[in-house]
Formats: C-alpha cells, sequence, structure tokens
C-alpha cells in the first residue's frame, strides 16, 4: 500500500499503463521534474506535488502492466496498490486522469479482450465511475497518430462511450505531453473542478 500521501483535501491522480507518458505529463502540468525513463516501470511508488496553500495535490501513481524484468507479482501487487489508494481516497478525488499511449492503445486493448477477460484499463475506467470519480481519458502522443478522427472514436468505442468521440470532450483529450499540448485535457479538468466548486483550482490546469 503507497503510504506517501501529503495530507491534502483535495486530489488529481494520473493513472495508466507504464510508458504511456504520465511522468512527463506531470512534468508539464507542474513545472516540476519528476524521475522518468525509457524503460517501462521506472515509477514504482506516487510522485505528489502539492500546494501547502491549496490544500491541493496532484499524483501520478506507478505504471501498470508489462515492465521488461518485473516480476508478475510484483506487476499485480503494484495493480492491487493503485486499486486500494484509489477506494482509499475516493471522497478526496477530484478528477482521475486515466492517460493512454494514443499510437498503441487500441491494439492494447483488444489483446487483453476476451469473453471472460477485460483490460485492466478498461477496467480501471469503470471502477473509477462506480466511485463516482470524475475522470478524463488523456490520449497521450497524438503527434505520432495518423488518422486521429477514427482513432479516438475507436478509443471511445472501447470505453463504452458511443463515437463520435468529440462529444465526449469532457471525457476524452487528445493530447501530446511532450510537445506541451495538453489544452483538451486542462479544459476538461476545469469542467470537472468547476462542477466541484474548485475554480481556485484553475491556476494549475
Amino acid at each position: 500500500m503507497f503510504e506517501t500521501r501529503p495530507d491534502r483535501e483535495h486530489e488529481v491522480v494520473l493513472l495508466g499503463r507504464s510508458n504511456v507518458g504520465k511522468s512527463t505529463l506531470m512534468r508539464e502540468l507542474t513545472g516540476h521534474s519528476f524521475d522518468t525513463g525509457q524503460r517501462p516501470g521506472v515509477t514504482r511508488k506516487p510522485n505528489h506535488y502539492d500546494w501547502a496553500s491549496e490544500d491541493f495535490v496532484i499524483t501520478d501513481l506507478p505504471g501498470f502492466g508489462f515492465m521488461k524484468g518485473v516480476p508478475e507479482e510484483v506487476r499485480e501487487q503494484i495493480k492491487t496498490d493503485i486499486v486500494q489508494y484509489i477506494e482509499r481516497y475516493a471522497e478526496h478525488i477530484l478528477v482521475g486522469v486515466l492517460v493512454l499511449d494514443g499510437k498503441a492503445a487500441v491494439d492494447i486493448i483488444d489483446r487483453h479482450s476476451g469473453p471472460d477477460s477485460i483490460p485492466h484499463t478498461v477496467e480501471l475506467y469503470h471502477f473509477l465511475n462506480e466511485l463516482e470519480i470524475q475522470t478524463v481519458i488523456a490520449v497521450n502522443k497524438m503527434d505520432k497518430v495518423d488518422d486521429r478522427d477514427e482513432r479516438l472514436d475507436e478509443i471511445a468505442e472501447r470505453f463504452g462511450l458511443l463515437p463520435p468521440w468529440r462529444q465526449w470532450h469532457d471525457t476524452i483529450a487528445p493530447i501530446s505531453a511532450k510537445r506541451g499540448h495538453t489544452d483538451p485535457l486542462r479544459e476538461a479538468v476545469r469542467t470537472h473542478l468547476h462542477e466541484a466548486g474548485r475554480d481556485d483550482l484553475f491556476k494549475f490546469f
């Protein structure tokens, strides 16, 4: 279980598979550098960035899924720790940002889909919804995607959101964190912060 969370009332969390660019996005949002690596699984514990005066924290949770050289039991433990963290702090989490790799997400989801299986990313999205946590799907690395609208429609469909994706502008945010293109995510997050009565946090997004 992750025990590193600062004592803050409200939180925005970043979640997603390893190597989707969460740490890069975290750096883009906060202006603060965190450990990022070419190798998946570099982040094993949460990175928190907090503003004491604001009673608010942004948290980058560890990536899950396949990581080269990481034993399966460790990978499963990370998944468990993430779920337990979300359950424990659900009432404090204003927005959950589920980060995907726009180029690889559809293939990965389809590879893990079957009659008796739900891909963990999709499961996590529904889990957040069940806990009534407002969720934004940040589709990262869109600069590497050619068929932009088609790809985003496919992603919407995989999460049970009826295409076209554009009608879900508060839920699906195409971004490229590495290139600093994050406006759709910032706008979506602000929408949910406004609904929660926290317009004072707009300055961070």
